[in-house]
């Protein structure tokens, strides 16, 4: 007997996986890797570590992160996009949790992390992903007011301006600019008028003239930046050693592992400044290569993104744009810095820095675009089987009409 349910199992619409956006997250991980196995023995032997120290814990934060992401993988959108505000709560729980004596911990004069006993967690890297879940949610409850009111913007920016006040109070400039640009952009891809944009971002422009002013050491990062050939024993050090080391790589480099300023002299070789790294021991090549990652990776993202709009996986879509721009403008950041086109702002480079819960958050976001991805192939299939289905059951009944009547009844 012909068993229908076992046959739409065997022909109904099949997800999948972008595979260029899969191989280009793994190799971007996988250069981490290596990476941060170089440019950190140095500062590893300095501390008396051990000269893999960064490396095992490297690995094993990788390790989380693809846990992480495989559940990601496995979860579905409409199951994140049902539980976007209460995760919206939890954002705002965890980032006042840093203010919190005891359970928050200041480092360099700043609270960004939690202490979680056998290890610290920096809530800021969960708060990312879930604010590209609740816009991409509240697009999708809203896309008419979004559309066409003024005020259809007021929630999705009050929520971002909210999180922006907190992250500077810990503070944590570099955050909050990228919580704003991310923030104005899906807004934007989901439909609000540039005017509109432009009205409700106007406030924010003193307060992050303030926030950047504000403090001593900012200003400095500004100076040196203009210039950091001026000072470059004291404010402009960080700079003007990253652009020796990523001068010195030239086209081919001077070899993996060969890098001379990570040697005590750049600081910050393992995490902040490991591109810096990559640009001295892998040269120009070394450089287009990741940068190349980046560009297939997020180019793959927003393309996917933008065909889940058009065949109605519109919070799929949203999330696939959001998540794609973070960890574009994260990366466009971290190489801003370490080429000398932006000001320092403490953010790593995705994938590839050594990290603990940068890393598994990132990881979890990437697991997510993947699970994006798949729902919106998946949308695909299904409106490619229903424009060929049609024509093929019609050919079908054409044959069989043609055919001797006794024949058809046998």
């Amino acid at each position: 007997m012909f068993d229908v349910s076992q046959a739409k199992r065997r022909h109904g619409p099949r997800g999948s996986f972008d595979l260029p956006l899969l191989v280009a997250l793994v190799a971007l991980a996988g250069i981490g890797v290596v990476m941060v196995a170089s440019s950190s023995i140095s500062v590893a032997d300095s501390q008396h570590l051990g000269a893999f120290y960064y490396l095992k814990r490297h690995l094993v934060f990788l390790s989380l992160g693809l846990l992480a992401a495989g559940v990601a993988m496995r979860t579905e959108m409409k199951l994140l996009e049902k539980f976007a505000f209460p995760l919206l709560a939890l954002a705002f729980v965890l980032l006042v949790a840093v203010f919190v004596p005891h359970l928050g911990m200041r480092i360099n004069g700043a609270r960004r992390w939690l202490n979680l006993l056998v290890t610290s967690f920096q809530p800021v890297e969960a708060v990312k992903l879930i604010l590209v879940v609740y816009i991409g949610s509240y697009l999708v409850r809203h896309r008419e007011n979004v559309e066409t009111r003024f005020l259809g913007l007021f929630k999705p920016v009050m929520v971002a301006g909210l999180i922006v006040l907190l992250l500077l109070a810990q503070p944590d400039f570099g955050s909050a600019t990228l919580v704003i640009a991310v923030t104005i952009a899906m807004v934007w891809l989901g439909g609000a008028r540039p005017i509109f944009l432009f009205l409700m971002g106007l406030p924010l422009m003193p307060l992050l003239y303030v926030a950047a002013t504000g403090e001593s050491y900012r200003m400095k990062r500004l100076t040196s930046f203009m210039d950091p050939w001026k000072d470059p024993f004291n404010d402009g050090f960080q700079l003007t050693q990253s652009l020796m080391a990523i001068g010195r790589g030239e086209w081919t480099g001077v070899g993996l592992g060969s890098s001379v300023l990570k040697l005590s002299y750049l600081p910050e070789a393992h995490t902040d400044f490991i591109f810096a790294v990559i640009g001295e021991e892998l040269g120009l090549a070394g450089v287009v290569m990741v940068i190349g990652l980046f560009a297939l990776a997020v180019g793959r993202g927003l393309h996917l993104g933008l065909k889940g709009v058009e065949v109605g996986q519109r919070f799929s879509g949203y999330v696939a744009f959001g998540t794609s721009l973070m960890l574009a403008m994260q990366a466009i950041v971290s190489v801003g810095v370490n080429l000398g086109a932006l000001p320092t702002k403490g953010l790593t480079l995705p994938l590839i820095s050594y990290g603990g819960s940068s890393m598994v958050l990132t990881c979890a976001m990437a697991g997510v675009l993947l699970r994006a991805t798949f729902e919106i192939n998946r949308a695909l299939d299904a409106r490619y089987m229903a424009t060929r289905m049609p024509a093929a059951v019609t050919a079908v009944d054409a044959n069989a009409a043609a055919l001797p009547r006794e024949q058809v009844a046998a």
